[in-house]
């Protein structure tokens, strides 16, 4: 019986010392259980991705050292950038191996450097030639690959590498060198079209390697970047185990006995593992619940890991906001949540009143702020600029102001104001820069109209009480209400036509040939320069604006 301990844990980029912490926690714990050996997600010791961190050497030393220093009871592999070698100028994306009685040593270099989507990793390492091998277990190795170094092996790879590891340890292992187990240290970012690819990672694998394979991912957010953990172990056979969703813990894989597998939380969530038989796929929650736990957790460590301890956010009464507020509260805490409505001229009665009931069952702070009085003040100081000019303008003197409120209560209180634009709105300039995109973070600015829907639904019903989000705010035609009886349909199509278009282009590259797609993606194009300024949101689709949607500002097209 040899049992493995794939630590999944979210770790801090830049904290060394608390990610070390994080690290030497877990493999106690992990020892105590029986593990005879651990490993942990790429590059744990700095967090990933650290970014231009790495192009300081003083940063990456330091990485390399501490993990070197890490204590363990067990064999431990661990995941750190390590530094360049002689007349090399980058580092290396690593993996060392400790453990009580033996001397720290370096077992592995990635090999494979993706440069797509959200990657970025040939700006700053060096490539390797060859998997890892580490000899810890007694009369067997471990085979050892990073992240991508996997992927490859499926073709779930957009780039054309020379090598693939996974053959490279097969080979190995066909002239003499014997394993008894692979494992990949992975930091694989969050988006809804990697369900089930993961498992299909594992199963080749581990049929072409003949021994079990074994994936250790991490969790939690960084920045724009989201990471569902679902550590991953596969058989030969086609069994697998696959661990929690959105949890730290610690999945302890016997890699002779696939239903011996456990774990162990190291958080508040109930989540279990998942045992899989061969030719069955694991489950995944359903679209809404998935996503709803995803941006909860990236506002939530977005506000942790950047000492942020209050929130503040305009309230309308729609759909967005509503949802917004719930999982602010989820985040940080109803209390320390500050929602504002502030009606004009144009608002509904119903919406001051939705937005008051969501406040309530939410149990977070709700101000009423009209802004009529300073509405007409600035009307009559530009008077003849808005008489003569576009009518739009009028319009977004209103979102303009509202987004002033919301800043002026958040830095009053030390707190971080939120923009609740969701995708469909950004791909479609329906926001006001300066206004409604005001903000240090929005957790829906990913989600299509349609899966905010589908999110509030989610919300809903984890309700134990009163739905939070009410009857009219999930039933009444979307709007700005920036002008009289305005509706979101008379300026877009309706977002059941508009968001699949939109997905096809975005996440797609596919364009269905009709004058209602040419004038949507048309507009897409002419908006670039307001997402350039948009604050970060939450990846969870498979091409989000951003680091995987790489648009010209000043062009034409």
């Amino acid at each position: 019986m040899t049992v493995i301990a794939l630590l999944q844990l979210d770790p801090t980029v830049g904290d060394i010392v608390g990610n070390v912490a994080l690290v030497e926690e877990a493999a106690a714990k992990a020892a105590e259980a029986g593990a005879d050996m651990a490993m942990t997600s790429e590059l744990i010791i700095s967090g990933y991705p650290p970014r231009d961190m790495l192009m300081d050497t003083s940063f990456v030393a330091a990485c390399e050292a501490a993990s070197m220093e890490v204590k363990s009871p067990i064999p431990l592999l661990i995941g750190a950038p390590l530094s360049a070698e002689k007349n090399r100028h980058k580092p290396f994306n690593g993996v060392v191996r400790v453990a009580d009685s033996r001397i720290p040593k370096i077992v592995g270099r990635k090999q494979l450097l993706p440069t797509y989507d959200v990657f970025d990793e040939g700006r700053y390492f060096q490539a390797d030639d060859g998997p890892g091998i580490d000899r810890s277990l007694p009369g067997a190795s471990v085979g050892i690959t990073i992240c991508e170094d996997a992927w490859q092996h499926i073709g779930e790879v957009p780039s054309d590498y020379a090598a693939d590891p996974i053959e490279q340890l097969a080979t190995w292992q066909h002239q003499g060198e014997p394993l008894a187990v692979s494992v990949n240290l992975s930091s694989s970012p969050y988006h809804l079209s990697k369900e089930g690819i993961r498992a299909k990672l594992v199963r080749k694998a581990a049929s072409t390697l003949g021994h079990p394979f074994l994936l250790c991912n991490q969790v939690g957010g960084n920045d724009d970047l989201l990471f569902d953990g679902r550590s991953i172990a596969g058989w030969p056979d086609g069994t697998i185990v696959q661990g929690p969703a959105w949890s730290t813990g610690i999945l302890l894989i016997d890699i002779d006995r696939p239903n011996a597998a456990s774990w162990i939380p190291l958080d508040a969530n109930s989540f279990k593992l998942e045992i899989v038989a061969p030719n069955e796929q694991p489950t995944f929650p359903p679209k809404g619940h998935d996503l709803l736990s995803a941006v909860t957790m990236g506002l939530a460590d977005y506000c942790h890991k950047s000492g942020i301890e209050k929130i503040v956010l305009g309230m309308s009464g729609g759909i967005d906001s509503a949802v917004c507020a719930a999982i602010a509260c989820d985040a940080v805490g109803p209390e320390n949540v500050l929602g504002l409505a502030m009606p004009s001229r144009h608002s509904s009665n119903h919406s001051i009143e939705d937005a008051k009931v969501t406040a309530e069952v939410l149990g977070m702070e709700l101000q009423i702020l009209p802004i009529n009085d300073i509405h007409s003040s600035v009307d009559e100081t530009l008077d003849d600029e808005l008489e003569s000019g576009h009518p739009v303008a009028k319009e977004n003197l209103q979102s303009r102001i509202r987004g002033t409120l919301v800043m002026g209560a958040a830095n009053a209180r030390g707190a971080m104001a939120i923009a609740t634009g969701n995708k469909s709105e950004l791909a479609m300039g329906y926001c006001t820069l300066y206004g409604d995109m005001n903000g240090g973070y929005a957790p829906l600015g990913d989600l299509y109209k349609t899966e905010v829907y589908e999110v509030a639904k989610a919300i809903n019903s984890r309700s134990t009480g009163n739905p939070p989000i009410t009857e009219s705010t999930m039933t009444k035609a979307p709007s700005a209400e920036l002008a009289p009886n305005q509706k979101d349909e008379d300026n877009l199509p309706a977002y059941t036509v508009l968001d699949p278009i939109l997905e096809d282009w975005i996440e797609r590259g596919i364009r269905n040939p009709s004058p209602l797609t040419g004038e949507i993606l048309a507009r897409l194009h002419a908006n670039e320069h307001k997402r350039w300024q948009l604050c970060p949101a939450p990846r969870v689709s498979n091409r989000a604006f951003g680091q995987g949607w790489r648009q010209p500002l000043a062009s034409r097209r």
